[in-house]
């Protein structure tokens, strides 16, 4: 397997999972099956009006959370907290993954259920045209 197409690739060369917002709590599994990319993410409190999903740059995903401070308000001004753990005082929070080639930005399906946002970025398997290309050389240019 060449360096370029592996998945992993992004891991030596640059960061392709990064979060843009400190202290995000909004914890990722992303896994791959053979028709597509499954990208699992815990946003507990968070309502579908929410959370944005949006591709940036043709390949990066951008899952983006606002509306943090709801249940602090909610609670009234003569509540004191003493923990927030549980997602009580939950912030806004922001994730961008850079996609492989291989998928079907127009096809990506998202949805919220039970606090776990999924989203379903399903694969290309139509082949792409081969990137090397030769180069003829000649005695004088």
């Amino acid at each position: 397997m060449a360096l370029f197409g592996d998945p992993f690739r992004r891991f030596f060369w640059s960061p392709s999972i990064y979060r843009t917002l400190p202290g995000s709590t909004a914890l990722m599994d992303w896994f791959e099956t053979p028709n597509a990319h499954i990208f699992k993410i815990n946003v507990p409190g968070y309502g579908k009006e929410d959370i944005k999903v949006h591709v940036d740059d043709g390949n990066v995903l951008v899952i983006r959370a606002e509306g943090g401070k709801e249940k602090e308000e909610s609670q009234g001004k003569d509540t004191v907290w003493y923990v927030a753990e549980r997602g009580g005082g939950r912030g806004d929070f922001s994730r961008e993954i850079e996609l492989p080639e291989n998928v079907k930005v127009e096809q990506i399906k998202a949805q919220v259920e039970n606090g776990v946002l999924t989203i379903v970025v399903p694969k290309d398997s139509s082949p792409k045209p081969n990137k090397i290309r030769t180069i003829n050389i000649s005695s004088k240019l």
